[in-house]
C-alpha cells in the first residue's frame, strides 16, 4: 500500500522564542499566533498559517525541567540566528510510513495539547536522516489540523527547496512515497533549505 507525503509545516529554529518570532514577523509583516508547550520535549512554539500548511517557530522552553531525551530538530545543539532548519510531512498511517522511511527517522510518539492530538516520529538523537534534510513525519489522525484554527495571515507558501550534497539519495528516499516531495530537492554543496512566502511585504525568502 502506498503512503502519500504532503508538506505539513516548516520549522524555524531559534535560541529564544521571542527572537524567532520577531525574525518571522519582521520579514513577513504579520503577527504570529500563539502556539504552546511540548512538555515531553522541553520546547515551546508559535505558529503562522500559510494556507493549508503552516510555519512553526520553535525553541527550547527555559521553564522546562527534567528533560531526559534529545530534543527534536537538533535544538539541543542549535545556536546562532533564527533560521529554517526542518520540514515536516503529513502522512496517514505513521507505522507504515516509517517502514518506508530511512533508518533514524524515529519512533512514534503520541502528543496532545488541548483537543489537538497527533502522532509524530521522533528520532533517538534528535537528528533526522540526511542531516535533517529528510522531513519529519506526522499523522494528525482524526484531530483537527492546526491550519483550521489559525487566523488567515494573508501569507502563502510560494515555493520551497531543500539543497543537499546527496540529492540523489534524498530523492530516492522520498520517491518511496507518493506525493512528489522529491521535486523540492536539488543538488547543493551543503545542506540548506529556503522557502519563498507571499506576504504583505511581498515575496520574502525565509532561510
Amino acid at each position: 500500500m502506498s503512503v502519500r507525503l504532503t508538506i505539513d509545516h516548516l520549522v524555524v529554529s531559534c535560541e529564544c522564542l521571542d527572537e524567532g518570532t520577531a525574525f518571522v514577523e519582521g520579514a513577513l509583516g504579520v503577527t504570529m499566533a500563539p502556539g504552546g508547550v511540548h512538555p515531553e520535549m522541553g520546547t515551546h512554539n508559535r505558529l503562522l498559517g500559510l494556507g493549508d500548511v503552516y510555519l512553526e517557530v520553535i525553541a527550547i522552553d527555559p521553564s522546562a525541567s527534567g528533560q531526559v531525551r534529545p530534543r527534536w530538530f537538533e535544538l539541543d545543539g542549535f545556536s546562532g540566528q533564527p533560521r529554517l532548519t526542518n520540514w515536516v510531512a503529513r502522512v496517514s498511517g505513521l507505522p507504515r510510513a516509517l517502514e518506508l522511511a530511512p533508518g533514524g527517522t524515529g519512533t512514534p510518539m503520541r502528543l496532545s495539547r488541548g483537543d489537538l492530538v497527533w502522532n509524530i516520529a521522533v528520532s533517538d538523537d534528535g537528528i533526522l536522516p540526511f542531516g535533517g534534510a529528510f522531513p519529519g513525519l506526522i499523522d494528525w489522525g482524526d484531530s483537527v489540523h492546526p491550519t483550521a484554527r489559525l487566523p488567515d495571515s494573508g501569507c502563502r507558501l510560494d515555493s520551497f527547496k531543500v539543497r543537499h550534497p546527496d540529492a540523489s539519495g534524498l530523492h530516492d528516499a522520498l520517491s518511496r512515497f507518493c506525493g512528489g516531495l522529491d521535486a523540492h530537492v536539488a543538488e547543493g554543496p551543503e545542506f540548506a533549505m529556503a522557502a519563498t512566502v507571499s506576504s504583505p511585504n511581498g515575496l520574502v525568502d525565509i532561510s
